[in-house]
């Protein structure tokens, strides 16, 4: 069975005194989860709040919570001002990053091979990436879909472990904007991805304007395995409600 993983994207918002303001009243709210051994809930935060959140949830009870990066450096060392390595982030107990994100690729000039690069890395040390691929509104326009997306897999996974692995589909267009994907359309793209790939079993999340009220709505698509969130992550009974989401 597929793994299901439900994760909150921070980007940059919250100081440290706003994240223990959230994990407090989070906590109580999704305490199902610990019963739940098939879902994964991960919140991808800001560096300054790796450390306090690990903390935090610590003695939570909830095995199934977890903290992650949002970005994660190839190399191990050296003069690469601003960057974290993997080493870092394992030395503080981080389990999880995201990487690829949109907003990555277009704004701080990430490109398909140090995609590939910081894979690699994070898998080194035995942190689980979510690598974010997804096609913008002029290739979706021009039927660009699939040839994108699978050209982002091919160089992405190069040499890549897919037993360690967690895929988010998020089509550019519709994060922050509002426009969520259609949940069949999502569903079908996510579909074409997982028969890219060489572990069918690889947990393939939805991403793109994830709001509560349509939670159950994705969560019922048979191919997706979970949501990355982004602003909808920041409020914490609106992200509860995505943890517990509701199926039929």
């Amino acid at each position: 069975m597929r793994k299901v993983v439900i994760a909150g994207n921070w980007k940059m918002f919250k100081t440290q005194a706003e994240a223990k303001a959230f994990i407090a009243d989070f906590l109580p709210q999704i305490a199902d989860v610990a019963n739940d051994a098939n879902k994964q809930v991960v919140l991808c935060v800001p560096y300054t709040d790796l450390a306090i959140l690990t903390q935090a949830i610590a003695n939570s009870g909830l095995p199934n919570l977890s903290i992650g990066a949002q970005n994660v450096h190839w190399e191990e060392s050296g003069a690469f001002t601003g960057e974290i390595s993997a080493a870092m982030l394992t030395e503080i107990g981080i389990k999880y990053v995201v990487i690829g994100h949109s907003e990555r690729r277009q704004y701080f000039g990430e490109t398909d091979q140090t995609v590939n690069a910081r894979l690699k890395a994070a898998q080194k040390h035995g942190i689980t990436p979510i690598l974010c691929v997804g096609e913008s509104k002029q290739q979706r326009d021009a039927n660009q879909i699939e040839a994108v997306i699978f050209e982002q897999l091919k160089l992405d996974l190069e040499g890549i472990d897919q037993q360690n692995l967690i895929i988010a589909y998020e089509p550019i267009w519709a994060i922050g904007t509002g426009d969520t994907c259609e949940t069949a359309e999502a569903n079908r793209v996510i579909g074409l991805i997982r028969q890219q790939l060489s572990n069918p079993n690889v947990p393939i999340q939805y991403g793109g304007s994830v709001k509560p009220n349509l939670i159950d709505e994705i969560m019922a698509q048979p191919e997706i395995d979970g949501v990355l969130v982004g602003g909808a992550s920041l409020d914490p009974a609106g992200f509860a409600r995505i943890v517990n989401y509701q199926t039929a």
